[in-house]
């Protein structure tokens, strides 16, 4: 049963994982333009999570290192996404 649960997990984080390029390839026609939604980073990392969960459970050091890194990353971009609307806000708040 457990085993089952695991694959079901591993299952889900993979379509999350690949959620991000369907939600990327949507906003980038949708602009005629080559763009990164906000959703891609949510998806990378949502997925990314339960994939480094599932990769601990199977013990595979390989894919605990690609995972864990890509956190790293997603987490980064997230947060440069969210300072530099603080950092609009501001200066809106200033303007005013």
């Amino acid at each position: 049963m457990e085993e089952k649960i695991w694959l079901i997990i591993g299952f889900i984080a993979q379509g999350l994982f690949s959620a991000r390029f369907l939600v990327q390839w949507i906003a980038s026609e949708r602009a005629k333009k080559s763009v990164m939604p906000i959703y891609f980073w949510y998806f990378s990392l949502g997925g990314g999570i339960l994939l480094l969960a599932y990769s601990i459970y199977r013990r595979d050091p390989v894919f605990i290192l690609g995972q864990a890194s890509g956190l790293f990353i997603y987490s980064r971009n997230l947060y440069l996404i969210y300072r530099e609307k603080k950092r609009l806000a501001l200066q809106r708040v200033h303007k005013s």
